[in-house]
């Protein structure tokens, strides 16, 4: 179904120099980055950080976590299809096994594959921000966070509403949800349950997802104790995902929960939070979706933990510290029955010279595996002030991840994994210069990795179709990102045009490309924009352009756009994606949905 004519009147009719009323909206000078030990406001940090606020995820276009992390230059998120049914995370092109996910704080990597990432992404209605750590990060989370994290923050309250949200749309998209808090005097709960559908826009991909969580904080008068529960199940087709043989029909479902209690004890110089935390992932494959005895891989993957987290001010500085524990088991027939102890200890010292506009972070990460035994990752952070507005700032640091289950075991007629892999290590370095008012706001930085012993799938001639998963590839990647937005007044409200630029240089040293499997296929150029406008009171509208250029040669241009309307309690909503009909793949063998448009409405009772 084409609405070419409705894409074209809606661009035209978003591109009006209106405005957008924000001034309710969360200001970037009033975030405190929670992510690390020691907190700091958003304008004090001498890392490169993205802050996605609920404001920026309203007026986004997104419909799901993956069609949203797309808007931000660095971050490319491939995606399977549509729904968020399947979808790999990478950060300055890092692989989908370096990037760390984590929740109010909660590290959500899977030990069996990278792929699960994004099995535990929230629904929209709950996140509060999202923080986007750009760069080595292994000194303040330990491994996977090998090119960087993103932290999803969740809303720490709704106070007592009932919120309901209908939509319906292209390839027979059906979703629904509702989203009840509860603020009573001594506890407050925040509940969201949801269910996205739909017949698929090609044979074989449609999902069936649901989504369950639940936060609550008790005993709020005295020694507050806040819990966090999730459940996300998705069973969706998954034509060509990994192959493309004719005669196959892939299917998968996953299943991801996490369950969390958190406190704080906190003085006028020491502050304590321990947390407690269980997390589990099951996904079962099969290549041939009606018949599930041709091959069939099951795996289940438990994580339990403990973990504290502490940060003491004295005349010195701020020092953070921490120790993380935890256990991880896997039971799969095709990986085998698999557990690892994990123990991880951190230390980081923030000192602040010439009249506080010097700042010095160094740390370190020091982690013990019972299979990869000790590892350690010192880095250092600086800024300098240079005025109220401009800072410069510039980083270093060593970075590794220690090889999934996949990587180690995993075996198929075209695949073998090697027990014998070595971690993936790598010397990161940036600098970079921000500039932050309350109607503009930039980034610039520049950047370099040098990466070794990642693994590879290798075979040993060109007529040998085994490949067998190899430390040999060196990689050296540096680049540049921009990021910008300027708020300013029309007609007595604020518009917003926020864009980003990012480039990257990706090279494999020593590489005989008949050998391997590894193609690099980051995004050599991303360019994103966004403009959110206001025609009349209740009513705003957006639109999103993305640009990508990716190393293996294809190019393509996105148009996204979003129009709500704002009448007392109900919200009407349009959102169209790839407008103008672009033919692209962002991963694998998968070619993205046509032009389509979801219609969406959304009732809240107070």
């Amino acid at each position: 179904m084409k609405f070419r004519a409705f894409y074209l009147l809606l661009f035209t009719y978003s591109l009006a120099l209106q405005a957008q009323d924000l001034e309710k909206e969360q200001q970037l000078d009033s975030i405190t980055l929670t992510s690390a030990r020691i907190d700091l406001p958003f304008r004090e940090n001498s890392r490169t950080i993205n802050i996605i606020t609920a404001a920026d995820i309203k007026n986004s276009a997104a419909v799901n976590i993956a069609d949203l992390l797309q808007q931000v230059a660095g971050v490319d998120v491939r995606r399977r299809g549509t729904g968020g049914s399947q979808a790999d995370l990478h950060i300055r092109g890092g692989g989908f096994d370096q990037t760390l996910l984590l929740i109010d704080g909660i590290k959500m990597d899977d030990a069996q594959t990278g792929h699960h990432t994004m099995n535990a992404a929230l629904p929209l209605e709950v996140i509060e921000r999202i923080e986007i750590i750009k760069g080595p990060a292994a000194r303040v989370f330990g491994q996977n966070a090998f090119t960087g994290a993103i932290n999803i923050v969740t809303k720490k309250s709704l106070k007592t509403k009932v919120s309901t949200n209908l939509e319906t749309g292209s390839f027979g998209q059906l979703n629904g949800n509702i989203t009840v808090g509860s603020d009573l005097e001594n506890s407050s709960h925040i509940v969201h349950l949801g269910r996205v559908t739909s017949s698929g826009y090609r044979i074989n991909s449609d999902y069936d997802n649901a989504n369950y969580f639940i936060k609550s904080v008790f005993n709020k008068k005295e020694q507050p104790i806040e819990m966090i529960a999730t459940f996300f199940e998705r069973k969706f087709g998954a034509e060509n995902f990994y192959t493309t043989n004719p005669s196959f029909n892939e299917y998968e479902e996953t299943q991801n929960s996490l369950i969390a209690f958190t406190t704080q004890f906190k003085s006028e110089k020491l502050k304590i939070s321990p947390r407690v935390y269980w997390k589990r992932n099951q996904d079962i494959f099969l290549l041939r979706r009606f018949e599930p005895n041709f091959f069939r891989n099951v795996h289940i993957s438990d994580k339990m933990g403990v973990e504290a987290n502490a940060a003491y001010t004295s005349n010195l500085g701020v020092t953070g510290f921490g120790v993380d524990v935890s256990k991880i088991y896997l039971r799969s027939n095709n990986l085998g029955h698999r557990n690892r102890f994990m123990a991880s200890a951190f230390l980081e010292h923030r000192f602040q010279l010439l009249d506080n506009r010097l700042d010095i972070t160094p740390g370190v990460a020091i982690t013990y595996f019972s299979d990869f035994k000790f590892n350690a990752f010192p880095g250092l952070d600086v800024g300098f002030d240079v005025s109220k507005d401009v800072k410069i700032y510039g980083n270093i640091g060593y970075t590794y991840r220690i090889p999934t289950y996949t990587d180690l075991f995993y075996s198929d007629p075209r695949t073998n994994g090697n027990p014998d892999l070595e971690p993936e290590e790598a010397f990161a370095q940036e600098l970079g210069v921000k500039y932050t008012t309350s109607e503009f706001r930039a980034t610039l930085a520049i950047f370099n990795r040098d990466a070794k012993n990642l693994i590879d799938y290798l075979r040993p001639n060109v007529t040998e179709e085994i490949f067998t998963a190899t430390n040999i590839t060196e990689v050296n990647t540096k680049g540049l990102e921009f990021d910008a937005a300027y708020n300013f007044k029309a007609n007595g409200f604020t518009q917003t045009l926020a864009f980003g630029y990012a480039f990257l240089d990706d090279n494999i040293l020593e590489q005989n490309e008949d050998l391997s499997r590894y193609a690099l296929n980051t995004l050599k150029h991303q360019y994103t924009t966004r403009l959110s406008t206001q025609l009349f009171k209740n009513m705003r509208q957006n639109i999103v352009y993305k640009y990508a250029e990716r190393t293996t040669g294809q190019t393509y241009n996105v148009w996204d756009a979003s129009l709500i309307y704002q009448l007392k309690q109900m919200e009407l909503s349009i959102t169209a994606s790839n407008i103008f009909d672009a033919d692209y793949i962002e991963t694998g063998f998968t070619p993205m949905p046509p032009s389509n448009v979801l219609f969406g409405l959304r009732y809240s009772f107070k």
